[in-house]
């Protein structure tokens, strides 16, 4: 059997040292850059999410440095062993089926993996920490010791230290325990509640910062919740479904459907099967959710990425002929999806254009437009550069050259143990993507003078415009000198 696996495991690591290079050469996004701000602002919470990307950021460029490999080493490496930890899971759920190779080869074809795992968000942790505690329940479904609960209680805490998404991982659990008679016994038991206070303890220091900022993070996430458009539903839903359809790819989709159908379906025959329950749990529930959302909000399209290790694996025991048959084409056409979209990002070869191109859109032109602000903040003898949207901040901040200091005025960067300054008097070159409009908020700006327009270009064409002013302040801003944060501690 070790011999017949050696042939995946060398595809798994081909595949980690391409996602390790794209990685090493494209541009940061701009959440990954607001994200390594974290990374040198290290805290138990955020704004906007757990403190656990900061982290895995922190680890990556205290070991290669303030490049963009640093940032975003941990995420391919993070996505090879939680395939590792997925593909064993499966072999115990359904054993002498090849279901781990399987699982593994549906989970690496999804462009939510395939992509994903080249960029550094909160969902690269996230669904690591996801798969190791399918990876403990599974072991404990399939006969093993109370002390697997000890293990998936750590790795559910420290997936909801990771986004709160997570808190789906607890529910499923708990579901799988009071539905599924054979779960039952365990409610006797003191290990899953022991489990569940390890996760806990995990999790408090993100309680804790939450209660001393007046729970800004649970408000900002639990905000989302009141939305509600329900006369745009029809237009949400399709954008639901088509989205995952695209970032799960065509037949890795239609696969993990048919396989929770089928599951749906032996559940309510009465066929408790304990481990294919707990996937069924750990995937439907929060699909049901965000399907729920989608008739009065938008999901953004990563949101339901938790629902898929759970359903390879299900789909990975599919045994009619018909649907065995699509395994391997639906993984080869994941793949090949996934080298065209990151070579794509890499190259622009693609005929779009640079205004709808959203590769260049999220990857074109920081450099570019830091340059261009260095270049008038010295014309115009100003002391920094500042701007007020979180994303713009941070790629200034990456891309800028020598020691041009970028200020940053955005509630969510207040916070964030980064260093202060006085505006009061100084001047400044304020940037402003171009759709934000014209108007100077005289409380910030005691003086503005408008001075053109500046761009990043990528791919075909001009990606995006921004205003320019010289302004004079009047209130502080956050400091942000990628030279000055690197040496911050």
């Amino acid at each position: 059997m070790a011999r017949a696996l050696r042939p995946a495991a060398a595809v798994l690591a081909a595949l980690t040292a391409v996602r390790l290079l794209c990685a090493a050469f494209l541009p940061l996004l701009p959440d990954e850059a607001y994200y390594w701000v974290w990374s040198r602002a290290l805290a138990p919470g955020y704004v906007d999410h757990p403190p656990m990307v900061a982290l895995w950021i922190r680890a990556g460029t205290l070991l290669l440095g303030e490049t963009p490999l640093g940032v975003r080493l941990l995420g391919p490496l993070a996505a090879a062993l939680g395939t590792l930890l997925l593909a064993d899971a499966a072999e115990r759920v359904f054993p002498n089926r090849r279901a781990g190779l399987t699982a593994g080869a549906l989970w690496n074809a999804t462009l939510l993996v395939g992509a994903g795992s080249v960029t550094m968000t909160p969902d690269a942790p996230l669904l690591f920490f996801w798969c190791a505690t399918i990876w403990a329940m599974v072991r404990l479904a399939t006969g093993g010791g109370a002390g697997w609960w000890l293990a998936a209680g750590a790795f559910a805490g420290l997936a909801l230290a990771s986004k709160y998404t997570a808190a789906f991982l607890w529910l499923g659990i708990g579901v799988w325990v009071v539905a599924v008679p054979s779960a039952r016994r365990w409610l006797r038991s003191p290990m899953p509640w022991a489990g569940a206070l390890l996760g806990l303890a995990l999790f408090l220091p993100v309680l804790l910062w939450n209660a001393a900022h007046g729970w800004v993070s649970f408000l900002k996430q639990g905000g989302r919740v009141a939305d509600w458009q329900p006369e745009r539903a029809l237009g949400f839903l399709a954008e639901l479904i088509g989205g995952q359809i695209g970032l799960a790819t065509p037949g890795v989709w239609v696969l993990c459907v048919v396989a929770l159908g089928i599951a749906i379906r032996a559940v309510r025959a009465g066929q408790d099967r304990g481990a294919n329950a707990l996937l069924l749990a750990l995937s439907l529930l929060p699909a049901l959710v965000f399907l729920q959302h989608a008739f009065g909000d938008r999901v953004q399209g990563n949101w339901p990425a938790i629902v898929y290790p759970a359903a390879v694996i299900a789909a990975a025991g599919l045994t009619a002929p018909r649907w065995r048959r699509l395994l391997w084409p639906s993984v080869w056409l994941g793949f090949v999806l996934t080298a065209v979209v990151l070579l794509h990002a890499a190259t622009g070869f693609l005929p779009l254009p640079a205004r709808v191109d959203p590769a260049a859109r999220q990857f074109a032109g920081w450099e570019e437009l830091a340059a261009h602000a260095e270049t008038l903040r010295l014309r115009e003898n100003a002391s920094y550069v500042v701007a007020e949207d979180y994303a713009l901040i941070a790629e200034l901040a990456w891309n800028a050259p020598g020691a041009m200091s970028v200020i940053g005025i955005e509630a969510r960067l207040t916070p964030m143990n980064l260093p202060r300054t006085d505006l009061a008097g100084r001047t400044g070159i304020l940037v402003r993507v171009e759709h934000r409009g014209e108007v100077i908020d005289p409380e910030i700006w005691s003086s503005a003078s408008f001075l053109g327009f500046i761009g990043r270009t990528g791919g075909r064409g001009t990606v995006e415009r921004y205003r320019v002013w010289r302004v004079t302040g009047q209130v502080s801003g956050i400091e942000l000198r990628k030279a000055k944060l690197a040496t911050r501690q």
